[in-house]
């Protein structure tokens, strides 16, 4: 079925569709992480990723759908990143996961602390935002917490923390504490935040 043609041009340039549309995106992510959905102009978009503003409307129908799609990326991208630390069979399942914190604290300190969880950002809009971007906010968060459950299975399999613990409702814990650690790194362009949470975090599990 072809494609149906949106009101503007695509940019003179030789980029395909596809990688001025991922081009796009990947500004729209680092916009968005820094100053979330609502806060992103198109313009500033455009900019960022060197395509004239009207060419925008050739690859996505408004912004709300460009939103989407940004924020499918962002959670392929994320859902990849705890998959690159969960996976590693050769350390305990705990060690992964502190991994994983250690890799974010490096991230967050790598930018100067100005950039944080999309997801968290958006969370935080959701009052302002469509129903759809709320079902969809939901799924990702759903999926990440698949795979932190996941990993405390494994922990409690090895006798690594309680076997009373519920890994469902503390995968869910964990989501809720880690993106508000995020926020309060950001505001005090620190890692302390991160630390504290993950040291209660642990001790919860013991």
């Amino acid at each position: 079925m072809p494609i149906k043609r949106q009101r503007g041009r695509p940019p003179k340039s030789e980029r395909g569709y596809d990688d001025t549309r991922q081009v796009l995106i990947q500004s729209g992510v680092e916009l968005l992480t820094i100053y979330g959905y609502l806060g992103s102009g198109v313009d500033a978009i455009v900019k960022k990723a060197n395509v004239p503003k009207g060419s925008f409307y050739h690859y996505f129908a408004n912004k709300e759908a460009f939103g989407h799609a940004v924020l499918e990326a962002y959670g392929h991208y994320f859902a990849h990143k705890l998959d690159k630390h969960l996976g590693i069979e050769a350390h305990p399942p705990l060690q992964r996961l502190a991994n994983f914190v250690e890799d974010a604290k490096a991230g967050m300190a790598r930018y100067q602390f100005c950039r944080g969880c999309l997801v968290g950002n958006m969370l935080q809009e959701v009052p302002q935002l469509s129903e759809q971007f709320a079902q969809q906010l939901q799924q990702i968060l759903a999926d990440w917490q698949q795979r932190i459950a996941d990993c405390l299975a494994q922990a409690k399999a090895c006798q690594n923390i309680r076997a009373d613990i519920d890994e469902t409702q503390m995968a869910e814990l964990f989501w809720s504490g880690w993106e508000g650690a995020v926020m309060r790194a950001k505001l005090f362009k620190s890692t302390q935040p991160l630390d504290q949470f993950w040291s209660y975090f642990i001790k919860n599990l013991q």
